[in-house]
């Protein structure tokens, strides 16, 4: 036959390397390479130096972005290196797999199963296995979905098209080969194939839709769930390991094919035909190979030297002779949906084998290593471990790394291997210059073997105008996506951190979740933010769904949150969209959003639904002016609420079951934090006059009526003495122990210094602790231990000290046991009045 095939193994560097021999050697007219037809216009990309690898093909439904599916190409990845070859010698180019619109319907025109008799339906995901699709899905649909791609086989790209979930983290693995070039295993499959491996290993199972495995398109996991499909059931590379007396396929894949630098695409191939003859075929690669030698065929019309290079699982099916009925009865019938393609980057996280790639390698950043290094690859290696190990503060010399070498190379000799290996430099690394750490090792494995790298795409690449307007937001902010984690703490008194954070959360808005927020520090209360970022690629296919609402990031989440504004159920999720619209600085939408809030507060009688909305508008009306935001109109709005809150609230506190206490008290004390931080009077009087007609009341909860002692004591309504008083009547030999743990846990919620400083309330505490009764001293313990527990070590350790020293009583404190000086609290006046920007009086910190 006219065509010379070359059976790779996806994402293989030796596959990569002899590929690129083999057409030196013998020039084609043209390349066909296992992938997506409809990306074929994309092609000449690859001569562009801004699109620098890893980076990926992205497929996707016009009418539903997250049907989608990713061909990842690495630098090492043989599809990458032919196309990269043949466009620079200007050499003719075509993908030659089942075009992916046909992958994305379920069944044919004529309403049977896709791919003719025997061939199923591509719907429930499957488990990967060697040489499976390399296509990598975009992500985890919590279920299988009808129309997701069964799971990839060897040779298969993998080709993800089921909905995805974008609130799942995805995974980068879909399987086999229908990936697309640039997949490759490396777990499983030699060149050869076996599909696990990726690109270059061999059979696909891919056929249509393609690309999930257990947890929904483009996973390759196990299966899992009613109806999924048996994973393949033969392992080429593991076969071919088993049959050379090797217990590890990667470690033959290695010694045979990696290390010896020579091709062996004949004998691979021979391989490849004598476990297909033993193994049963899959209806998909069936399908798919149809759909290949259809291509073949007409190709032969036009050109004489024909290179071919695929999955090598898919070889032998290459070379068999099939009658042309034969194939066209495969193919018949099949519905055709309407694709878009585009590059996008990709990182070397979601090429590992670990992050669900079916077609993954185990240890991406060695093979980008034994690609990219000439000569001295083990020692290269080593000086880089060094390297890693000193940017974290190990001292690490030369000496370690020459021993480190010696060692490598003796436990190769030892083992009988040509060269050293991974795992040969890994052990060395570890005795030698880790010292048996585990920590170190990891370390080394997480910056090297896997490596983050993360591609790019030329400016001018096709793209859909929110990704376009993306780039120049985070050009115009200088924030440069990035695949490893890194920390960014934001100062928004300076334009460029305002822009961040507005970008950040507007991203975060439209499902772009690119930033997290720190634990470390709440967001909207001062003048700093803390982000956590990692760019992820699956972001790009939220580009592409956000696109639905705008072409740019600010538009699109505009129209995200006013829609979310229309269908809001409840007065508190409107109030969230409030804090949104401040923090991504979304003023169009803001008017819209602040009358949805008023409607449905005027139809909210809930006084928990009023209660919960109020905090987060109050932060809005206070950090507003930090953000530089208008928050016009919503002083009115937070008004009126609080005036309803105290109107219901007394209707709302009796008769509370413990559960419902805790909820109200946690509701109150958002409503009394919230309160504070509003610069109005009138509102603070209001709501302290509230709590002091409710606090004496009989038939409060004890948890409610401890809460609203204290806050009133710390407001200055009360005075130590009727705070002692009130303290007592709980705690009187006639109450419930219960009960009296309630008040005393509620009072005692903000804070323990109060018992730190006032003797006699202690003594009072103290006093009717030691007079519980000890059959109900037990159920009083845990509330105990629980209000206890959350005070902070000193206090605990002060009162403790206090209790063990004896009292000296309350009488010596000159404002009624309290241990408050007027006349030292007077010293710190001015500076509170600067801090605050308003006069304080002697009175407010009294």
């Amino acid at each position: 036959m006219p065509e010379r095939l070359y059976g790779i193994r996806h994402h293989g560097p030796g596959s990569a390397r002899a590929v690129v021999q083999e057409l030196e050697r013998q020039p084609p007219d043209v390349l066909l390479v296992e992938g997506p037809p409809e990306a074929d216009a994309l092609v000449r990309w690859v001569a562009d130096s801004g699109l620098e690898p890893p980076v990926a093909l992205l497929g996707y439904a016009s009418d539903d972005p997250r049907r989608a599916a990713f061909w990842p190409f690495a630098v090492f990845s043989p599809e990458w290196q032919a196309i990269r070859w043949a466009v620079e010698r200007g050499v003719p180019v075509r993908f030659f797999d089942l075009p992916f619109a046909y992958r994305l319907t379920d069944e044919r025109a004529d309403g049977a199963a896709p791919g003719g008799p025997g061939v199923p339906a591509p719907g429930g995901p499957r488990d990967a296995a060697p040489g499976e699709d390399h296509t990598a899905a975009a992500g985890n649909p919590p279920a299988p979905v009808r129309g997701g791609p069964p799971a990839q086989a060897p040779g298969d790209p993998g080709v993800s098209v089921a909905p995805i979930d974008p609130s799942a983290r995805p995974r980068t693995d879909t399987g086999g080969d229908s990936a697309g070039p640039g997949t490759g295993g490396d777990s499983a499959g030699a060149d050869a194939g076996g599909d696990s491996a990726g690109p270059g290993t061999g059979a696909d199972s891919g056929g249509p839709g393609t690309g999930g495995d257990s947890g929904g398109p483009g996973t390759s996991g196990d299966s899992g769930g009613p109806g999924a499909r048996p994973r393949r059931p033969v392992d080429p590379i593991g076969e071919l390991a088993a049959a050379a007396g090797y217990d590890d396929p990667e470690r033959w894949w290695e010694d045979v094919v990696e290390h010896r630098g020579m091709p062996a695409f004949e004998a691979i191939a021979e391989a490849m035909t004598a476990i297909r003859d033993q193994s049963p075929e899959d209806p998909d690669d069936l399908v798919r190979e149809a759909y290949m030698r259809s291509v073949l065929r007409e190709v032969r019309k036009s050109y004489g030297e024909i290179a071919v290079v695929c999955g090598a699982w898919h070889v032998p099916a290459l070379q068999r002779k099939v009658a042309v009925k034969d194939d066209n009865a495969l193919l018949k019938g099949r519905k055709k949906a309407k694709v878009d393609f585009t590059w996008v980057p990709w990182t070397y996280g979601r090429l590992a084998s670990w992050s669900g790639y079916g077609a993954g390698v185990s240890s991406p950043g060695w093979y980008h290593h034994l690609f990219t290094s000439a000569d001295e690859v083990v020692p290269r290696w080593l000086v880089d471990a060094a390297g890693v190990l000193r940017s974290e503060g190990v001292p690490t010399s030369s000496a370690h790394v020459i021993e480190a070498a010696r060692l490598a190379e003796a436990l190769a000799t030892l083992r009988g291997r040509p060269l050293a290996g991974l795992s040969e430099v890994t052990e060395a690394a570890e005795a030698v210059m880790c010292d048996g750490e585990p920590l170190r090792v990891e370390l080394i494995t997480r910056k090297l073997v896997v490596g983050e790298r993360l591609g790019g795409v030329p400016d001018d690449m096709p793209a859909v105008p929110l990704a376009k307007d993306l780039a120049a937001q985070q050009r115009a902010a200088r924030l440069k996506p990035e695949a490893l984690e890194r920390a960014l703490d934001l100062d928004l008194r300076k334009d460029t951190d305002l822009k961040r954070s507005r970008l950040l959360h507007r991203l975060r808005t439209i499902g772009v979740p690119w930033g997290e927020p720190s634990a470390t520090r709440r967001g909207t209360g001062t003048f700093r933010e803390e982000w956590r970022l990692r760019w992820q690629p699956e972001f790009a296919i939220s580009l592409v769904e956000g696109s639905m609402y705008g072409t740019t990031v600010v538009s699109a989440a505009t129209a995200k949150v006013v829609r979310a504004a229309d269908k809001a159920e409840t007065l508190a999720d409107v109030t969230a969209l409030v804090e949104t619209c401040l923090l991504a600085d979304l003023a169009e939408a803001y008017p819209r959003v602040l009358a949805s809030l008023d409607a449905r507060a005027a139809l909210d009688a809930d006084v928990n639904h009023l209660m919960a909305a109020i905090p987060a508008l109050a932060r809005t009306l206070r950090y507003g002016d930090v953000r530089r935001t208008d928050v016009a109109g919503l002083a009115t709005v937070t008004s009126s609420l609080l005036s309803r809150v105290c109107a219901a609230l007394p209707s709302a506190v009796g008769s509370l079951s413990d559960e419902a206490a805790k909820v109200l008290r946690d509701r109150v004390d958002g409503v009394h934090s919230a309160v504070g931080l509003l610069e109005d009077d009138e509102l603070r009087d209001r709501w302290l006059s509230t709590l002091e007609s409710l606090a004496g009341r009989a038939d409060l909860h004890g948890l409610i009526a401890g809460r609203l002692t204290r806050m009133l004591l710390d407001a200055g309504r009360l005075d130590g003495a009727e705070v002692r008083r009130r303290l007592r009547l709980p705690l009187t030999v006639g109450t419930p122990p219960a009960h009296a743990a309630a008040w005393v846990e509620g009072f005692l919620s903000g804070g323990g210094l109060l018992l730190v400083h006032d003797d006699a309330l202690l003594e009072v505490l103290d006093d009717w602790l030691a007079d519980i009764a000890a059959e109900a001293f037990d159920d009083v313990l845990p509330l105990l231990r629980r209000t206890f527990g959350a005070f902070e070590a000193g206090e605990r350790r002060a009162i403790g000290e206090r209790v063990a020293g004896g009292r000296t009583g309350g009488s010596e404190h000159p404002a009624g046991g309290l241990g408050f000086d007027p006349g030292r609290a007077d010293l710190v006046l001015p500076t509170l009045s600067a801090l605050l920007g308003r006069e304080i009086a002697t009175g407010e910190v009294r």
